[in-house]
């Protein structure tokens, strides 16, 4: 369902590259965005590897893990993380069950305002539901198909408050990367690509 992608100095100035020859009209960003939209909404399934990287302020070098991520239309989405230790967090509609190794527990998400913005920042996407993404953040689209990405800024002052934005990256219905900025400057990014196929 995604790609691997560089990270670092590379991206960072191919990104640069494509927004400049991206379409800067409103009107051009509204229709691309509809575009991806119903594209995105049209995937029932998909399964990728991900390299997750937390970089702190306090750390010379970033907290990695690493393992598969399963969706499946339009409310479950699966991360099982293997490396650095065995961990599954399963999330159905807003009941989120994270297990590691034989503990288990159980969180609804309607409990923790502060989270659930950023799992829906994803999960959304992969449903296509731009209702969703709208309810909670600011969308700003740029680029086109080919390669595009999404800045999501949070409504909610509470949610603001801790995290900055969310910019998520892609090429066509498949998603690249997905990094979060946190308010104190604080931020992780999880690298997409996809599971190979047994």
């Amino acid at each position: 369902m995604m790609r691997r992608r560089r990270i670092g100095i590379g991206l960072a100035a191919c990104t640069a590259l494509w927004l400049a020859a991206a379409p800067h009209t409103a009107a051009a960003a509204s229709e691309e965005l509809d575009e991806l939209m119903h594209l995105m909404a049209a995937r029932q399934h998909g399964e990728v590897d991900f390299v997750e990287q937390h970089f702190l302020a306090v750390l010379k070098r970033p907290v990695e893990s690493s393992g598969i991520m399963i969706y499946d239309a339009p409310k479950r989405l699966e991360k099982r993380t293997k490396e650095p230790r065995p961990e599954t967090l399963v999330l159905e509609g807003d009941v989120l069950t994270m297990q590691r190794g034989s503990q288990t527990r159980v969180l609804d998400l309607k409990a923790y305002p502060t989270v659930l913005p950023l799992i829906e920042s994803i999960r959304a996407t992969l449903a296509g539901d731009s209702s969703a993404l709208e309810r909670v953040f600011t969308v700003e689209f740029a680029g086109g198909l080919p390669h595009w990405l999404l800045t999501l800024v949070p409504r909610e002052a509470a949610v603001a408050h801790k995290i900055s934005a969310v910019r998520i990256e892609g090429v066509r219905d498949d998603l690249v990367s997905v990094e979060i900025l946190e308010a104190n400057g604080d931020r992780s990014l999880i690298t997409l690509r996809a599971h190979p196929i047994a």
